[in-house]
């Protein structure tokens, strides 16, 4: 594979991304961010699309170990070995185990989940393989979420099913350095 778009230099992508994905790469303990140096070669679009993010994660009203492990299930369906590599990471700080992070792969009918993690899991199976949520669905969420939180999973795993298609299509490498990297399988 050939990559899409090369990561930017500080001159093409702005002294705000450059710096935004240098510290972004010392939280996630690699290199500058090489998701941040190619959508800032778009950088009104990469603005707007930092912030929202961040309203995600980590600023939403889920608490971050679900918001990691909904994030961890999209990147594991999706193949998207780039956001479960970050991802791995920041779960880890967030409170998921080892055993959660390996759990997440086996999906909602692994033993061990909450019921809240179970309907949160499965919701995000739903939503990446038929793209709705049946009524079934609702009501478990409904049992473990407000209205704000099932808004907030819906944008959350669409979200992450958006990067994980412009990761893919653009070609995103990992950082130099980044040695927790599990390279995307061809297709």
């Amino acid at each position: 594979m050939t990559a899409g778009v090369r990561p930017g230099s500080r001159r093409e992508v702005g002294l705000f991304t450059w710096v935004a994905a240098r510290v972004a790469g010392r939280v996630a303990g690699t290199g500058p961010l090489n998701l941040f140096l190619v959508l800032g070669r778009h950088r009104r679009l990469f603005r707007g699309w930092l912030r929202f993010a961040g309203r995600l994660m980590p600023g939403g009203v889920l608490p971050r170990r679900e918001t990691e492990l909904v994030i961890l299930r999209v990147a594991h369906l999706r193949e998207c070995a780039y956001e479960l590599a970050h991802h791995r990471r920041l779960a880890a700080r967030a409170g998921v185990s080892e055993a959660d992070a390996e759990r997440v792969v086996a999906g909602p009918t692994a033993d061990g989940w909450t019921s809240r993690e179970r309907a949160l899991l499965a919701a995000t199976d739903l939503l990446h393989h038929e793209r709705d949520l049946s009524d079934e669905a609702w009501r478990a969420l409904s049992r473990h979420l407000d209205e704000r939180e099932c808004v907030e999973l819906c944008l959350l795993v669409g979200h992450y099913e958006l990067l994980a298609t412009a990761i893919a299509a653009l070609r995103i490498e990992p950082e130099r350095g980044d040695r927790g990297q599990v390279r995307r399988r061809a297709r």
